[in-house]
């Protein structure tokens, strides 16, 4: 699990394309500093595991699956990535519940600077509009973001100079792709509810009650 603070912005050093999986070489200085064979690192919000590692920099495989749901298949040798470490049990939680597992993609309609921070827009995916409410939680390249408005097609972002600075969302421009992943406690409720009414209607006592009334 990790939680959309990203602790450092890293590059793509190597990528490896296969016909339907990629081996991705990634220089992360800090993220590195302890990595072990299979340990979890989020690149660009994309939880991959570690094959190989060294000399500040860390090899992983990303299969078909992967590319076709994130935007990972779009890089190339230079691309600056969001590395976040999977945040340890006795670690702090700085933003919210990430999983790792990219939802979509989207892309970027707009930017619209302030005076020491930045106003970006978002495309958004149909299938994903109904996890995402104002002053929510989502995860945009890994970063843990608070919505600052939605709509059925969009959604909007303010962006500190912080996350301007150490993230790739102070470096994209109009038209540039991005990883989504929506709260995946909004997954989890709406799951509930859907199979909690669908008992209810199959419950004879519940039916024959509602027949009652």
């Amino acid at each position: 699990m990790f939680t959309g603070i990203v602790e450092e912005l890293g590059h793509v050093v190597g990528l490896d394309a296969g016909e339907d999986s990629a081996r991705l070489t990634v220089h992360g200085a800090v993220v590195t500093t302890d990595a072990v064979h299979g340990a979890s690192i989020s690149v660009n919000g994309v939880c991959l595991t570690v094959v190989e590692h060294g000399d500040e920099e860390f090899t992983v495989d990303v299969m078909a699956e992967t590319l076709r749901r994130s935007s990972l298949g779009a890089l190339v040798p230079g691309a600056r990535v969001n590395l976040e470490r999977a945040m340890p049990a006795n670690g702090r939680f700085g933003g919210h519940v990430v999983q790792g597992h990219v939802d979509g993609t989207a892309t970027i309609t707009h930017r619209t600077p302030g005076d020491r921070w930045e106003v970006v827009g978002f495309t958004l995916p149909p299938a994903l509009s109904r996890y995402v409410v104002e002053k929510g939680s989502i995860t945009v390249d890994g970063v843990s973001l608070t919505v600052a408005s939605v709509d059925d097609t969009s959604f909007t972002v303010s962006l500190i100079p912080t996350t301007l600075d150490l993230t790739t969302l102070g470096h994209k421009g109009v038209g540039d792709p991005v990883n989504l992943e929506v709260d995946v406690i909004a997954k989890y409720v709406e799951r509930l509810m859907s199979q909690q009414g669908r008992d209810a209607a199959a419950d004879p006592l519940v039916v024959a009650q509602e027949d009652h009334s």
